[in-house]
């Protein structure tokens, strides 16, 4: 009986998994010093120098998510991404502006509306290393969760949004600015740092952006070298939201930092490039 047991619960694992996914892609990358196109673009096969190569990140990530419909959110040099794209069969939403990683959802709206998946998955368009069976376990968790969050535990802690966690569930994400203010004895319960992607039941996902629209942050960013205050919307309030509803929020994590890393800068893309190479010649060398 155990052994039966075991092998169902193998083969559930293996099972292709099938969801609507999307991908946030549309920012500018303010901090990729040196390149002024969409970061999606960039390449994990360097050639001349980082920013010139071939095989661009949004490859990667289209190849690893679960079978089922995709869509890219778009702004920044959309027509690019487009033309890049163009053959992959995933759906663009342009998002007309730029107001955080909520708005990006809420652009995507239609999207969600038009497909009959159970499950979708959020990622961002600059984490390229997410592995198809950390998604598929992010999947595996909606069975009994209404969102459930990808996490990681870092070597350094600071700069990342954090779970707060109680009795396993997902109770708020706290931005890094607001808890390194906590108490030291507060802080060292924290373990598990958000990587920014996403699972939810697409119904619930719908029914919430509804409620996400209605809850704007003033912030202030830098535009052609000035500051200036705009409205976004974040992700991360949906965790929220859904708690003070009663429904449940789970997370899962990754095993090493590496999977979640997201390329902001020069030296992110250098590393990532490196990485990719590596896993490439142990592929041929299999």
């Amino acid at each position: 009986m155990i052994e039966q047991i075991k092998r169902r619960a193998k083969k559930e694992m293996m099972q292709e998994v099938e969801a609507a996914s999307i991908i946030l892609a549309a920012g500018y990358g303010s901090r990729m010093r040196g390149f002024s196109g969409n970061k999606t673009l960039l390449p994990l096969t360097a050639g001349s120098n980082p920013f010139e190569g071939e095989y661009p990140i949004i490859f990667e990530i289209i190849r690893n998510l679960p079978r089922g419909p995709k869509a890219l959110v778009i702004h920044h040099r959309k027509d690019e991404v487009i033309a890049v794209t163009r053959g992959l069969g995933v759906f663009y939403y342009d998002q007309p502006v730029l107001n955080g990683t909520g708005g990006a959802l809420i652009a995507a709206q239609g999207f969600l509306e038009q497909t009959d998946q159970e499950y979708s998955i959020i990622t961002m368009g600059d984490v390229p290393f997410v592995k198809e069976a950390t998604y598929r376990s992010v999947i595996r968790q909606l069975r009994d969760q209404d969102m459930v969050v990808l996490g990681f535990e870092p070597m350094d802690r600071a700069q990342y949004g954090i779970l707060e966690i109680e009795d396993g569930k997902v109770k708020r994400i706290t931005e890094w600015r607001y808890w390194k203010e906590y108490p030291l004895e507060r802080q060292a319960h924290f373990e598990v740092c958000n990587s920014g992607i996403y699972g939810a039941r697409r119904s619930t996902l719908l029914k919430y952006l509804k409620k996400l629209k209605q809850r704007p942050h003033q912030v202030d960013k830098e535009r052609d070298g000035r500051m200036i205050a705009v409205e976004e919307y974040f992700i991360t309030d949906l965790v929220e939201l859904m708690n003070n509803d009663g429904l449940t929020v789970g997370f899962t994590a990754v095993d090493e930092e590496k999977e979640v890393m997201g390329i902001d800068t020069r030296e992110d893309l250098v590393l990532a490039q490196e990485i990719f190479a590596k896993r490439n010649r142990q592929v041929k060398r299999l």
